[in-house]
């Protein structure tokens, strides 16, 4: 009786548990759908798409879609593909999320480890920040850039990204490291470690997780940034993510071009979902470390 009983309890458990694993691939393909129909329309040509269904595998399967939007997507105009722009966004998302996440850790590092007179009034000017409206920038940064000389440029566009983007990983540095002993920079301070030292020797490889975290964050929101990219650059130094509206909104044929569309759109989506894929697993770890302590 009594190992019939634990079957059933087995059993009982076992129902439940399909139930959950039901719903959540139902859900999964659910979310992955819009995933399967821009993948599949970028394969397929303008003929498959007018007259096959939304749903159906190409055949035979097309790249044309996809050297269009890369090589040759704008046409009548000054364009010449998504490439240009592609490697324009690389040209200054790379920097700026190294420099706001470098200036961010070192905020944090000050403010939790080298506290000073008026560091909780800099750290809530910093955390206000966050909360400011970014389109409330545009003027000020515009008139500042023309000022120094980089307006419509590049580096300009970094910048802007670099200034606005320290505020935020400010605080994640910050609410990380307050999990750090303060014994470990006490005992760099003994043994004669000066305020870089103890950054670049101590704290800064315990720093992968929040480090990533920046990254992560910096990186998607910068690469998928349109209005600065529109507001800031023009012609030739546009972000990808500008090509694309223009890539979505012009056609020389009058004629939709579904499939280059698609493969516009994952061509400029793919460098974030690698990141992600590639830092993913610190994001959460790093993400709630600050959570209880601090």
């Amino acid at each position: 009786m009594p190992a019939a009983n634990d079957d059933g309890i087995q059993r009982g458990g076992l129902i439940p548990r399909i139930l959950i694993y039901s719903v959540l691939v139902l859900a999964a393909l659910y979310f992955l759908m819009p995933l399967y129909v821009m993948l599949t329309t970028s394969f397929k040509t303008l003929g498959q798409i007018s007259h096959g269904n939304l749903l159906s595998l190409p055949s035979p399967w097309s790249t044309e879609g996809w050297s269009a939007a890369w090589s040759d997507a704008c046409t009548g105009s000054d364009c010449s593909g998504l490439h240009r722009y592609f490697w324009n966004s690389v040209a200054f998302t790379v920097p700026a999320v190294a420099l706001s996440t470098l200036f961010g850790a070192i905020n944090g590092y000050v403010l939790t480890k080298w506290r000073f007179k008026g560091s909780e009034l800099v750290f809530g000017l910093l955390l206000g920040g966050t909360f400011v409206p970014f389109q409330m920038f545009l003027l000020p940064m515009a008139g500042i850039l023309g000022k120094i000389g980089l307006a419509n440029s590049l580096t300009g566009l970094a910048l802007v990204h670099t200034v606005y983007g320290i505020a935020f990983t400010t605080l994640f540095c910050r609410n990380y490291y307050v999990t750090i002993p303060d014994e470990l920079v006490k005992a760099a301070r003994i043994d004669g470690a000066g305020f870089l030292s103890t950054f670049f020797h101590v704290v800064l490889p315990l720093s992968t997780p929040i480090l990533m975290v920046c990254v992560i964050w910096q990186f998607t929101q910068i690469w998928n940034d349109f209005l600065f990219g529109v507001v800031f650059t023009s012609g030739s130094e546009h972000p990808i993510t500008v090509a694309l509206n223009n890539l979505v909104n012009t056609s020389s044929t009058g004629v939709k071009r579904y499939n280059v569309d698609m493969a516009g759109a994952i061509i400029t989506a793919l460098p974030t979902l690698v990141v992600y894929i590639v830092a993913g697993r610190y994001f959460m770890r790093g993400l709630t470390a600050g959570a209880v302590k601090g």
